[in-house]
C-alpha cells in the first residue's frame, strides 16, 4: 500500500504533466473531452492532492516527533524520560502503558465527541502562536485535566478496580469531583521546574 506522502508526490506529478499539457497545447480543451480535461486538472486533481496532503499531516500532527519538534516543547519531551515512577507522563510513556509514538495526543486529547478536532485546532493555534504571536511562560492547559483522559484506559483494568483507594474514591473520579491529579495522588506529572535535581532514564539499544 502507497504511504500517504508518496501518493501526494504522484498527485502532483500528474496534476503538474497534465497541466503543462493543456498549456503547451491548449487546442485540446477546445472538444468536450479536453473540456473535461481541463476541469479535472484545474479543479478536481489540486482538491484530491489538497485533501490527501491534509488528511496525511493531521495524522503527522499525532506523533510526539511531531510535538515536541517545537522548541518550547522540549524540556516536556525531556521529562518523559525523567527516571522516577512518581512522575506520571514518565512511567506512562517507559513502560508502554500509552503508545509511545503518539504519547502527547493520546493523553492530552479531549476524549468526548469532536476530542481529536478540538485537540487539532487547538494544535494549529499552537503553530499560529509559535511563528505569529507570543508563547504564554509557563506554559498551561487551556482548561483543567479532566479525569475522562485517564479513566478511558484505567477504568476497568484490573490494577485500578483493585485498589481500594480507587474503589473508596470511585464516583468521584468518574464523576471529576476529585481530580485524578489531586496532591498526594497522582501530583507530579511534567515538573519542568524540577528537572534540574533527578535522574534521567536512557533506553537500552
Amino acid at each position: 500500500m502507497a504511504s500517504p506522502d508518496n501518493l501526494i508526490a504522484a498527485l502532483f506529478v500528474v496534476t503538474a504533466a497534465l497541466l503543462l499539457l493543456c498549456v503547451l497545447r491548449p487546442s485540446l480543451t477546445a472538444t468536450r473531452e479536453g473540456k473535461i480535461l481541463a476541469f479535472v486538472v484545474l479543479c478536481v486533481l489540486p482538491l484530491a492532492c489538497s485533501a490527501v496532503g491534509f488528511n496525511a499531516h493531521m495524522e503527522r500532527s499525532k506523533s510526539t516527533q511531531f510535538c515536541l519538534s517545537c522548541h518550547l516543547m522540549e524540556p516536556y519531551g525531556k521529562s518523559l524520560w525523567v527516571d522516577d515512577a512518581k512522575y506520571i507522563p514518565a512511567s506512562h510513556f517507559q513502560n508502554h502503558r500509552i503508545p509511545a509514538e503518539s504519547a502527547c495526543f493520546t493523553c492530552h486529547t479531549d476524549y468526548a465527541m469532536y476530542g481529536d478536532i478540538r485537540a487539532k485546532m487547538r494544535g494549529l493555534h499552537h503553530v499560529y502562536v509559535q511563528y505569529l504571536g507570543t508563547p504564554m511562560q509557563p506554559l498551561h492547559l487551556y482548561v483543567p485535566f479532566n479525569n475522562r483522559e485517564c479513566l478511558h484506559c484505567h477504568l476497568g483494568a484490573r490494577s485500578f478496580e483493585e485498589s481500594p483507594t480507587h474503589s473508596a474514591m470511585r464516583a468521584d473520579l468518574i464523576s471529576n469531583q476529585t481530580s485524578c491529579l489531586t496532591s498526594g495522588c497522582h501530583d507530579t506529572v511534567h515538573n519542568i521546574a524540577g528537572q534540574g535535581s533527578v535522574k534521567f532514564w536512557k533506553e537500552p539499544n
